[in-house]
């Protein structure tokens, strides 16, 4: 009986108060995102004068991130459909920056000598500093056999996967008064990165314009939309526009509805739940904006679960 792995890869959170600090340490020793001189004791420098302020902000929403949870669940949704097709599949999680991290996972996985081992991660869409940091980390930590790993670079296009979004947006819709529901401002949010990074081909923004095309397209362009960029870091110059500045521009123009689709993000977490639900609301509210709806992540929506089944068993 041939037995395979499917291994989800994530950003990872942290889990406690205590471990912002840690947490935030291992991505800024990243190798991939950040070029420092003597990278690990800035790392350390660097996390502990911010870990005060980024606690602050977890507080707010609950003391922790949901990423691990929603991850975790993904990850026996997954697994279940798997097995209820016939394939004898074990699913994990690898997390780059904290717990189960990856070199814990790919131990476990190189014990059991896996005839295939497919790493799937949860973006969408491929950037180096995301999925290609993923990999790059497996590659070093892994001693298995690495003939048997596939690689999943992304699915952004991934019909189920844009079917899912869909639905969120059609829910989120229903927060809204009625008869405003036809002016609603469809504006989604990606998570930025440094222009630099498109210079050097990185393929990600393109890859979230195609998918907002293909989500539009698949509505009908049933509402006015707009895509912006947020959690800009450090002085370089990033994606724009930024999502602030998104809202006050609209505001500006007396659209008073919006709805705030987070793109390339499949679970809530900081950048959702603080960043985008209470940051930006703030940003809003102060613009003049009437109503507005930050559309929770894709999380435990059974479309998206079934997209990662479809692609999981194409490669097997």
């Amino acid at each position: 009986m041939r037995k395979s792995a499917v291994v989800l890869l994530n950003l990872g959170g942290p889990d406690s108060l205590d471990a912002v600090q840690p947490f935030l340490e291992n991505l800024f020793n990243d190798p991939d995102i950040f070029k420092l001189p003597f990278q690990k004791t800035l790392a350390r420098f660097i996390s502990k004068k911010r870990a005060p302020k980024v606690q602050e902000e977890y507080k707010l929403i609950g003391g922790k991130s949901p990423i691990g949870m929603w991850t975790e669940l993904q990850r026996k949704m997954l697994e279940q459909k798997l097995r209820d097709e016939s394939f004898d599949v074990d699913c994990y999680i690898a997390m780059r920056y904290w717990k189960p991290l990856t070199h814990e996972t790919a131990a476990i996985v190189a014990e059991k000598n896996y005839d295939k081992i497919i790493l799937l991660p949860l973006y969408p869409q491929y950037s180096i500093s995301t999925t290609g940091s993923s990999f790059n980390e497996w590659k070093r930590v892994f001693d298995g056999n690495s003939n048997n790993v596939i690689y999943i670079n992304d699915y952004f296009d991934h019909p189920l996967y844009i079917k899912a979004i869909n639905h969120r947006i059609d829910e989120a819709i229903l927060k809204f008064p009625e008869k405003i529901r036809n002016e609603i401002q469809l504006v989604f949010s990606a998570h930025g990165t440094p222009v630099s990074y498109v210079k050097k081909g990185d393929p990600y923004s393109e890859q979230i314009k195609k998918t907002i095309e293909a989500v539009m397209k698949l509505r009908d362009y049933s509402h006015e939309y707009h895509i912006c960029y947020q959690s800009k870091v450090g002085p370089a110059k990033w994606l724009e526009p930024a999502t602030d500045k998104m809202i006050e521009n609209l505001a500006a123009k007396g659209k008073k509805n919006l709805l705030i689709i987070p793109i390339s993000f499949v679970s809530d977490h900081i950048e959702t739940l603080f960043e985008l639900d209470i940051e930006y609301r703030h940003v809003a509210e102060n613009a003049g904006i009437v109503n507005y709806v930050v559309m929770p992540g894709l999380n435990d929506s059974e479309l998206f679960v079934d997209a990662l089944k479809e692609i999981v068993i194409k490669n097997l």
